[in-house]
């Protein structure tokens, strides 16, 4: 069991109560050589989810290629790319890619889930500022101590992969940790700005 500090876990349970994921960078890579991404508006960027489950490929696929275009840029879901909705075979998907005019692509691979349990006092009432006798001694028949309120956060981590097309290489690889996501839109959508933020402090997007 893990435990965190009363401070941590209240701003936790905010963020739960909001509705609100929170995603966060556990580690990131840059290609040593790799330059600011020359992506202009309008450029063609292929949006990949790796997912198993097809339903969650394709929503996030669609999601992705949304948080894109918002971006100013023209997010194609892979799925769209090929009848079937599926590129099983790299030379399928070197094909398809190549033909649709694409400069880069952005990969997301769910690695996994993980589940982490904290407490912290649900109240505490303050102690008299007197002696031990006739004071604080008494005042421990009256505790206001609540007990612990016990919660369970899912983490649902994330591989994001963006390869530039025009070159065939990778230039920048981050794994990151979402908390307790609601659902498929609004994890990309969380994800997609954290990215943003990594690649701007990476200097690879320009500073807003």
């Amino acid at each position: 069991m893990i435990h965190k500090s009363s401070l941590l876990a209240a701003g936790c349970l905010a963020l739960a109560l909001a509705g609100c994921a929170m995603t966060t960078f556990t580690s990131t890579w840059k290609a040593p050589d790799a330059q600011p991404l020359q992506w202009k508006a309008g450029d063609k960027i292929v949006a990949l989810v790796l997912a198993r489950q097809e339903a969650i490929r394709r929503s996030g696929e669609a999601n992705l290629a949304d948080a894109l275009d918002r971006a100013g840029l023209d997010g194609i879901p892979a799925y769209t790319l090929a009848t079937g909705g599926d590129i099983g075979e790299e030379a399928d998907a070197k094909r398809v890619i190549g033909a649709s005019g694409a400069v880069a692509a952005v990969v997301m691979r769910p690695l996994g889930k993980e589940k982490e349990i904290s407490s912290t006092p649900t109240y505490y009432g303050s102690p008299y500022y007197r002696g031990f006798y006739g004071g604080y001694y008494g005042y421990r028949r009256g505790g206001a101590w609540g007990g612990y309120e016990v919660r369970t956060d899912t983490y649902v981590i994330i591989e994001t992969l963006i390869y530039d097309l025009r070159t065939n290489k990778l230039v920048w690889a981050g794994q990151s940790s979402t908390m307790n996501p609601q659902d498929v839109e609004g994890t990309v959508n969380e994800l997609a700005k954290a990215v943003g933020k990594e690649l701007r402090e990476a200097g690879l997007l320009p500073a807003k």
